[in-house]
């Protein structure tokens, strides 16, 4: 009974989506079904340590923490509402510790991987194959996020400085320099387009081939594309290349602070991870290369 009470409180009261409804229903069921089996029992007379043998079923099946704790959060939800309902006195949850998820290491692209991409790696002919070799080019020569690439404009270009004026998220600004041959490349392509389309005006910095300014998807699929030509990684997205500039700043000794301010990131910490990436990254240059760590 408290169950369709649960979820005609997710659908009506809390207006989630069909969708999420589904979810927590079927994480809801899951547990249920779980409680029969073992205990012979339904989720109104769960205790805390019925919950942890759940956990440690679904560890024991290679379930992921990510996984787990969103279930556990399903369950913690549905207790607080029969608490709110008078339906139960105490919160079995309270007790209940998710399993701490491991910080996934960002995507990194080698150097010598990035060396072949720009120098080896045979671009079209014409505007579009221009545009896409500078797309590659600025993403990993600033840093940028995908919407920042898409939202720039020529005349945030500072010729004069050498840099770019950069609206992050939040609408902050930072300015991230251009080194001399990126600068060059894109007065190059300014150059071209502006014979490409006839003399056309227009703000942004890149463009389709109708003239319109390139989109988020646009950019995802110009950057996979080429990146497959190079890297076997699984994501080969914009932020992959982002996360190549701050890796290989790191790797060359880059202050932290500096790199924080060229991403654009709110926090220290959240730039961190690039130092142990880069760590990382060493151990397995050690394990291949030293004598000593070849031995068993």
């Amino acid at each position: 009974m408290s169950l369709s009470q649960f979820q005609n409180y997710l659908e009506y009261e809390k207006q989630y989506s069909s969708h999420t409804v589904k979810a927590y229903m079927r994480d809801l069921h899951q547990f249920e079904a779980y409680l029969k089996e073992e205990f012979e029992m339904d989720n109104d007379s769960v205790e805390h340590f019925h919950v942890r043998s759940w956990i440690v079923l679904l560890m024991q099946n290679g379930i992921s923490a990510r996984t787990i704790n969103r279930k556990i959060s399903v369950l913690r939800s549905y207790f607080s509402f029969l608490r709110k309902q008078g339906l139960r006195k105490d919160d079995p949850m309270l007790k209940v510790i998710s399993p701490k998820i491991g910080k996934k290491l960002p995507s990194v692209v080698h150097s010598y991987q990035l060396e072949t991409l720009f120098e080896d790696i045979v671009f079209p002919q014409g505007f579009e194959g221009l545009r896409d070799q500078l797309l590659l080019k600025i993403l990993y020569g600033t840093g940028l996020r995908n919407s920042e690439l898409v939202n720039l404009k020529v005349e945030d270009i500072d010729w004069k400085a050498g840099r770019i004026k950069v609206l992050g998220k939040g609408d902050k600004e930072r300015l991230v320099p251009l080194l001399p041959a990126l600068e060059q490349e894109i007065r190059d392509y300014l150059t071209f387009r502006k014979n490409y389309f006839e003399e056309m005006e227009e703000t942004y910095l890149l463009l389709k081939n109708d003239g319109k300014r390139v989109y988020p998807k646009l950019v995802y699929n110009i950057v996979r594309k080429y990146l497959g030509q190079v890297t076997s990684l699984s994501y080969r997205g914009p932020h992959t290349l982002r996360h190549s500039f701050a890796t290989h700043l790191c790797d060359e000794g880059a202050d932290l602070s500096a790199i924080k301010k060229l991403m654009g990131h709110a926090s220290l910490a959240s730039t961190e991870v690039y130092l142990h990436n880069s760590i990382e990254q060493l151990k397995e240059v050690y394990k291949k290369a030293h004598p000593k760590a070849k031995k068993k």
